[in-house]
């Protein structure tokens, strides 16, 4: 046997070995580097903010033209949260008495075309909805409540306008500012038929109301002409009352309608004094007269993401409190990531990163990003460490099992794998119908798992691959496509998940340890192999030896 023979024969040899290593060194057993502890389940949010184009729209739809460039850059900035793994849009879809979508109730928002009332020749809301599906991420419509802002921007609307349409519900403050009035009962109706509607026309997944609390003193607001002292409250309660109204006729329109559609509002970070730490004034229950603790006990809210833009013992102490007073309702704390833009603070990201560890570690229920900007900006590194530390991998969003239907769906009827597209049987729900009749297509999601271990562990985060699909086939990317095994499972808008359907188990068995020696020992190219090579030869030259002999 020659040199290069053996050298060639010892690479394949080597080659195969390194092969083995490299598939046993990324299974199940070895998280990546920065799993961070990432859980299965976790709201991971972003506040995709419209006013004034502040992360969305730049560019004014006013033709054919601009309206698909600001299409274009509305899925650009859906494309970078997925690229983090961020699971739910937070989408404001009224701003300030006006809508990002056609309405028989508000005139269309000014920013997307800098016109008010001027249609930009699409619905933003429907697209929107659309393109966070495709992502497998859930849309949140935000529904700014209390404020409309100025007389002169409520002008621009013309009749279309809150203040001629409704002026009995609307009040000036100082500056200029109006606001609706919480005091009167049809504040409440008011603010509860847009979220009709939108529930009624739109395939969203969540309604998140935004300020909707009493205003600041700053703008000596009052309402107090509509207190009766008959009703036996003090004022302070019967302003909490007035906003839990409205809270609470949210509720009762969106969830007859479609039960799994996730209520929640964004209130003031601290709900109060805590026993050892002071609110410095500035909480839900006294200072705006918000109570969200009885909101999700009493089921008219899912969940709520306080804005908790602080440091230090003005963000610490009041997560726990959210955390140890609120489940098994998720809270997701609003970190204030604009304090990394030195125009708006002086924060680190290192004040960023430890309060995301203690959101994850106390086990609240996740954590969302208030703006879309600057973490779309990698302000200060934001973006690369959410990606490669936090967000490693996808999560799924909270199970909702205080709204009482816990039944899973059946688990996919069948899975193939082939040329890399994977594809699987649809499931049902395991009792009659979905609710409020709802197609099962509108329904019944999927989940894609992956391992190089059989069967795969679908309660291992890293195995997670894709969350929430629409269709029962799937393109692998690369992530997926360098893995052996594959599971799916169903899962339904209430987050019940079914059983995995596991692919069929390998007929070959890959062996855990190998032995060298053996390996060497055996076949062409080993020692064994080599001797009887050189034996066979000497046989071969010594018959052509005879053979020139005679």
């Amino acid at each position: 046997m020659n040199k290069r023979h053996i050298i060639r024969t010892l690479t394949s040899v080597l080659a195969f070995i390194a092969s083995l290593i490299h598939t046993f060194a990324h299974t199940d057993d070895q998280p990546s580097l920065w799993s961070c502890n990432a859980p299965l389940r976790e709201t991971r949010a972003v506040w995709l903010t419209t006013i004034g184009g502040l992360d969305w729209p730049r560019i004014k739809a006013t033709d054919a033209s601009s309206r698909e460039a600001q299409k274009r850059e509305l899925i650009a900035i859906l494309d970078s949260y997925k690229r983090a793994n961020i699971n739910t849009v937070i989408f404001q879809t009224r701003v300030r008495a006006a809508l990002v979508y056609p309405s028989a109730i508000e005139p269309w928002e000014l920013s997307l075309t800098g016109t008010p009332g001027r249609d930009p020749g699409y619905d933003p809301l429907a697209f929107c909805i659309e393109e966070c599906h495709k992502r497998s991420m859930e849309l949140h419509a935000w529904i700014v409540c209390i404020p409309i802002g100025t007389q002169q921007r409520q002008k621009g609307y013309g009749a279309s306008s809150i203040i001629k349409r409704h002026s009995q519900l609307v009040k000036t403050a100082k500056g200029g500012e109006m606001f609706m009035i919480p005091g009167r009962p049809e504040t409440a109706d008011y603010i509860a038929s847009i979220c009709r509607e939108i529930t009624e026309r739109y395939d969203i997944d969540g309604i998140s109301l935004d300020y909707i609390r009493y205003p600041e003193s700053v703008y000596n607001f009052s309402d107090t002409n509509l207190y009766n002292r008959s009703c036996g409250m003090s004022l302070a309660d019967w302003r909490r009352d007035n906003i839990t109204r409205i809270v609470r006729r949210v509720h009762d329109v969106v969830k007859p309608i479609k039960p799994w559609v996730k209520l929640s509002s964004s209130p003031i970070g601290k709900y109060s004094d805590t026993g050892r730490y002071s609110a410095g004034g500035w909480n839900c229950y006294h200072a705006v007269w918000q109570d969200p603790k009885l909101w999700l006990n009493q089921n008219y809210q899912d969940m709520l993401f306080p804005m908790m833009y602080f440091t230090g013992d003005n963000f610490y102490p009041f997560l726990y409190d959210w955390q140890e007073t609120c489940a098994p309702h998720p809270v997701i704390p609003g970190l204030g990531i604009y304090f990394l833009d030195p125009r708006e603070g002086r924060w680190a990201l290192n004040d960023v990163r430890a309060e995301m560890h203690t959101a994850r570690n106390s086990n609240i229920g996740g954590m969302a990003f208030y703006r879309g900007e600057f973490l779309t900006r990698n302000v200060k590194g934001l973006y690369d460490a959410v990606c490669e530390e936090f967000f490693p991998y996808p999560a799924l969003t909270a199970r909702m099992t205080w709204m009482g239907d816990t039944i899973a769906p059946n688990p996919p009827s069948f899975i193939d794998y082939k040329d890399g597209t994977l594809s699987w049987g649809e499931s049902y729900r395991p009792y009659t119908s979905n609710p409020s009749g709802t197609h099962p297509d509108d329904y019944i999601l999927y989940n894609v798992y992956g391992s190089n271990n059989y069967p795969v562990d679908v309660t291992r985060p890293e195995n997670l691959l894709m969350t929430n699909l629409r269709s029962t086939f799937s393109t692998l990317d690369f992530r997926a496509i360098r893995l052996r095994y594959y599971a799916v499972t169903a899962i339904d808008r209430m987050g019940n998940e079914s059983q995995p359907i596991q692919q069929d188990p390998p007929t070959v068995t890959v062996p855990r340890t190998i032995d060298i020696k053996k390996l060497i020992n055996s076949g062409t190219g080993t020692k064994t192999g080599m001797k009887k090579e050189t034996k066979s030869k000497k046989r071969g030259k010594e018959d052509r030896n005879n053979r020139k002999r005679k």
